[in-house]
């Protein structure tokens, strides 16, 4: 498992602010950011900011595309330095989105057996 999340805070709406601490490889990684675009139900955008970034601002942008009874997520994160912990966010993204598909189809499965 990738790791996860003992801990998050969000004030929602445009420039709300969020924060996250994600425990992974045995240390505590705390990402920081604000909101810059929600435009529901197509597309929310954020500035994300953690020690992986090296202090600087990337921006994460999420796109939602119906699909019939269920929803596309195309995720894209931007800005990321070009080192091996920029680099590695894919695996970290892949982690959140699996996790993410794996809540909702349990979610699917329990409210059709009701």
């Amino acid at each position: 498992m990738f790791g996860s999340i003992p801990r998050a805070l969000v004030v929602h709406g445009v420039d709300g602010l969020f924060y996250s601490l994600v425990k992974h490889e045995g240390r505590c990684w705390p990402h920081y950011g604000r909101f810059v675009e929600i435009d529901r139900p197509r597309r929310i955008s954020y500035t994300w900011v953690s020690e992986a970034t090296q202090g600087v601002e990337s921006i994460v942008t999420l796109n939602f595309q119906p699909q019939g009874a269920e929803t596309e997520v195309t995720l894209h994160h931007g800005h990321l330095p070009d080192d091996e912990m920029g680099r590695r966010h894919k695996d970290g993204w892949s982690w959140i989105l699996n996790m993410l598909a794996e809540g909702m189809a349990a979610r699917k499965s329990a409210a059709s057996s009701d």
